[in-house]
């Protein structure tokens, strides 16, 4: 069988995502894949480094699209994608999650009648203030496959009518790709990461914590509010926050004071190393509150609605708006967590395969009938 499948990424955790995917294909013969790179998240610390440690395939094509408004980001990879759709034909276009490279891909690829492949389908918070939750709704509504991560993730589709006969989609829950990888790299990066003697945090107790989201970082009050209860939990648990230094100048131009250490963006592997030794992990990433569950880390979620309920409903994950006395009362139920981590909500680590095989029965299938 001769396929050819066209993977679009262009943000952190679709790296992580597509390296999982990536390895699986190249196992099977027959297959050849096209790596797209949208430039959404550009700098060697937020893109270069992930290509290096996961060994994921060089891209075929590097869009170098960045530091746009939403609407122009968006049609300028529509634009880009495209071209190059044209030119690869493939048999299907391969998206993870819920940026901007992914809804833009998944609007090309619709237009040109190319089926659509949905890695992390079904996601939702319910609250469409957000751009991701937007772009949710598009692609799963676009994608010819949608592959969930949990059950709920299912539940969500079935409620939207895919299950009806109307939507021409199939969904199915194979687990997260996110797992696979932090299973697959937990022990690589326990040989080559540093990160902890860097830091001086061998033996220590410590949180880690990320802060990203346009809606945390750019509304002044919010920014506020987490830094300034960030400086209040640092004095009784060191906290470690690798920012990005478009989050450090907006810390930078309110004047606002830390008293938590800063480090620069970390890579994959020594990402892990942290999550696997902190006792707590702040975060306001889905992928990241994802990973503290596979490392069995109680987790403080900043946002209004948790992106994973399933974390929040099973006791593993405390979601807290980021305004200031809210941000304390969600640490003080944080620290009174006593979570079973003897669960497996996002599947066994075979996500990759079983995915892959998917799409390989629905290949064949469209081939004999043609």
């Amino acid at each position: 069988m001769s396929l050819k499948i066209l993977t679009v990424v262009g943000a952190r955790p679709q790296f992580v995502k597509a390296a999982v995917i990536s390895r699986a294909i190249r196992r099977e013969s027959g297959i050849h894949e096209i790596l797209v790179h949208t430039g959404q998240h550009f700098d060697a610390n937020m893109s270069d480094v992930f290509f290096e440690e996961m060994e994921i395939p060089k891209p075929d094509y590097l869009l170098g699209i960045h530091g746009l408004s939403h609407g122009a980001m968006t049609g300028r990879m529509l634009e880009e994608i495209e071209k190059v759709l044209q030119k690869e034909k493939p048999d299907y276009l391969l998206v993870y999650g819920d940026t901007n490279s992914t809804l833009a891909a998944a609007l090309a690829a619709k237009k040109l009648h190319i089926p659509i492949v949905h890695v992390e389908a079904g996601v939702r918070n319910f609250d469409e203030t957000m751009p991701e939750e937007i772009n949710r709704y598009l692609v799963d509504r676009l994608a010819a496959l949608n592959f969930c991560c949990t059950d709920l993730g299912v539940e969500n589709l079935t409620r939207e009518g895919f299950f009806t006969g109307k939507i021409n989609s199939e969904v199915f829950n194979c687990g997260d790709v996110m797992c696979d990888a932090a299973f697959f790299y937990a022990e690589k990066a326990s040989r080559q990461s540093r990160i902890l003697e860097t830091l001086q945090l061998i033996g220590k107790d410590f949180i880690i914590c990320t802060v990203h989201r346009a809606n945390n970082t750019d509304e002044p009050e919010r920014l506020r509010a987490l830094v300034e209860f960030l400086n209040e939990v640092n004095k009784e648990l060191p906290i470690v926050l690798p920012l990005h230094p478009r989050t450090r100048s907006r810390i930078q131009s309110q004047g606002l004071t830390t008293r938590f250490t800063i480090i620069d963006p970390v890579g994959y592997l020594d990402m892990i190393m942290l999550e696997k030794q902190a006792r707590y992990v702040f975060t306001d990433s889905g992928g990241v509150v994802r990973e503290a569950y596979f490392f069995h880390k109680p987790s403080l979620f900043f946002l209004e609605q948790p992106v994973w309920p399933e974390l929040v409903d099973g006791g593993y994950c405390i979601n807290v708006a980021p305004k200031a006395g809210e941000l304390q009362a969600g640490y003080q139920k944080l620290i009174q967590l006593k979570p079973d981590f003897h669960t497996a909500i996002y599947g066994d680590g075979s996500a990759g395969d079983k995915i892959l095989s998917r799409i390989l029965s629905h290949h064949a299938r469209n081939a004999s009938r043609n």
